[in-house]
């Protein structure tokens, strides 16, 4: 049986999860799940009713840093954390800086207004606030990690969780049709377009652009 990642294309959670699979070469299905008004049975599976969860045969787990590290202890090839112990404490911190800074102000700021929010909610979008947000509670993140950023990578010099869990919220933003400006951000904007240029990411990326329509 294949593996199952119970989610929705927009969630920078279950690409995380899509993008982690695809980068160890394992094949997968998507079985599409909204996290609103969930279905007793999914919250079996996921006690909070949010996505990703994964299936792997009749094992079940909710959390994308959760999948993730099952993943990575199932199938260790390639490697995608850190075995330093050091630089594998800073990749679960760029995960967990992804997860938390990254997705309050694009996910929140942003994403959620501009798409989720008038799906789910029927009210109109409100453009100028999107832009406020973009100005004011967006470059602080991007400033941090443009101090952090010294190679091609984040931590170490290979591809690691850090870049899967950081990188996935870049996609939420360009489907805003926002970028990273090269000029203020230089180091940022280069190691973005690295990442959306590796099949696992550009993959998403075509298909959420066909779905969300604004990037």
């Amino acid at each position: 049986m294949s593996l199952i990642v119970y989610g929705a294309p927009g969630s920078p959670y279950v690409r995380k999860v899509r993008v982690f699979l695809m980068e160890k070469g394992l094949s997968y299905d998507l079985e599409m799940t909204i996290p609103v008004n969930v279905s007793s049975d999914y919250k079996k599976i996921h006690p909070l009713g949010k996505i990703p969860a994964l299936r792997d045969g009749d094992l079940f787990l909710p959390d994308s840093s959760v999948i993730c590290a099952y993943l990575e202890k199932k199938y260790p090839n390639p490697p995608l954390y850190p075995a330093d112990p050091y630089l594998y404490g800073r990749a679960l911190w760029f995960e967990e800086y992804g997860d938390t800074a990254l997705a309050a102000a694009i996910g929140g700021k942003l994403f959620f207004p501009k798409f989720i929010a008038p799906m789910i909610k029927k009210v109109s979008v409100d453009e100028a606030a999107i832009q406020k947000a973009f100005v004011e509670d967006v470059p602080p993140p991007l400033d941090y990690l443009e101090s952090q950023l010294q190679g091609d990578f984040l931590v170490g010099e290979r591809f690691s969780i850090a870049d899967v869990g950081v990188g996935t919220h870049f996609i939420n933003l360009r489907l805003c049709g926002f970028s990273v400006d090269a000029k203020r951000w230089p180091k940022l904007a280069k190691y973005i377009d690295g990442l959306q240029a590796r099949p696992s990411f550009s993959q998403l990326l075509g298909e959420e652009k066909q779905i969300f329509k604004s990037a």
